[in-house]
């Protein structure tokens, strides 16, 4: 693993754990994240139960999915929560005239910002660009012109397990010189501990409140650590949290909101009715896809691989996960 962190920093804590921080806001990724699951095909009725939970619970953000054009990805392959179109998240928020704000993801090579409406013409509130460190100068084009449409931004920077500390550096200096509005820690393979979290929280919150920005994360459960890591990066002064229900996700999945909400004392959030949606929509769910902490995604987790292989691994149901490891570090059996 790249040594991202090369010195230790003693981490500033904010606000205990009986503390009502209120610049927390729980981000939910449920819809989105779980999409790459099962290529975006939930059904209207799935989403907006999604929808109608997050606004009964308190969260702040629901991320219905992502905003890609249709020139790059077709329709007859992936759901309409791959691409979000104007006409498709009102039918299921309205107007939206609820204490909670809507997001999308923008994925770079797939989101056109010529096809972004202002925000006077879209319900959307949030636009989250996800990209690659070296995507970067791509990826503030996006914000700059999202920002400019009235939109509220986040750059998420994805795989940063896999670069040195002095590149992630450059790579935020040239964050802090946008618009953006948060900036996103994000444990893509599930392959931090809480020390490595620790450290870049240090990082990233320090460079955030030199600019006047705010920190979030999204963590993958890989070693199950999603929450604690979660828990801990917040514990720094993150700000924005992202959780899903049920940890729904990719592979491992993310941190779960019921486990999140278990720890918040915030008494705007409320766990019943995300206990209530899983025992509705969940347990049917798993019947048809699969998804969290499972010994494949472990394996990928552990030694800083993108969790394709594992995805692949399960699709071919295998079990011979000595062999998987072996493969993914070469040796020989």
């Amino acid at each position: 693993m790249s040594n991202i962190v090369e010195e230790t920093v003693e981490i500033q804590r904010k606000g205990t754990w009986l503390t009502v921080r209120d610049d927390v806001k729980i981000v939910d990724c449920t819809v989105r994240d779980g999409g790459l699951v099962n290529d975006y095909h939930f059904s209207d009725e799935f989403v907006k139960a999604v929808y109608d939970t997050c606004v009964i619970s308190g969260v702040d953000y629901f991320e219905i999915g992502k905003i890609v054009s249709k020139k790059v990805m077709s329709p007859d392959e992936y759901g309409v929560w791959n691409f979000c179109d104007e006409e498709d998240i009102r039918r299921i928020v309205g107007d939206n005239n609820q204490d909670i704000k809507i997001a999308v993801m923008a994925d770079i090579g797939r989101t056109f910002k010529e096809e972004i409406k202002p925000k006077s013409e879209s319900v959307i509130d949030m636009i989250r660009v996800a990209c690659y460190i070296h995507q970067i100068p791509a990826a503030l084009d996006i914000i700059e012109d999202a920002h400019q449409k009235g939109y509220e931004t986040t750059i998420n920077i994805m795989a940063i397990s896999k670069v040195s500390g002095i590149v992630l550096d450059e790579a935020l200096e040239l964050v802090k010189g946008s618009n953006v509005d948060v900036i996103y820690l994000v444990d893509s393979f599930g392959t931090f501990y809480s020390e490595q979290i620790r450290d870049l929280t240090v990082k990233y919150t320090a460079l955030a409140k030199s600019c006047n920005k705010s920190v979030g994360i999204h963590a993958h459960n890989n070693q199950q650590l999603a929450y604690s890591n979660t828990i801990e990066s917040m514990i720094g002064g993150t700000s924005y949290l992202d959780a899903t229900i049920a940890g729904l996700g990719r592979g491992a999945g993310n941190c779960p909101m019921e486990l999140l909400f278990g720890f918040l004392r915030n008494p705007k959030f409320r766990i019943l009715p995300i206990l209530d949606f899983i025992q509705k929509h969940i347990i049917a769910l798993r019947k048809e896809i699969t998804w969290g902490y499972d010994i494949p995604y472990m394996i990928t987790g552990q030694l800083n691989e993108h969790p394709r292989s594992a995805i692949g691994f399960n699709k071919q149901k295998r079990s011979d996960y000595s062999r998987l490891y072996n493969e993914l570090t070469d040796a020989e059996e």
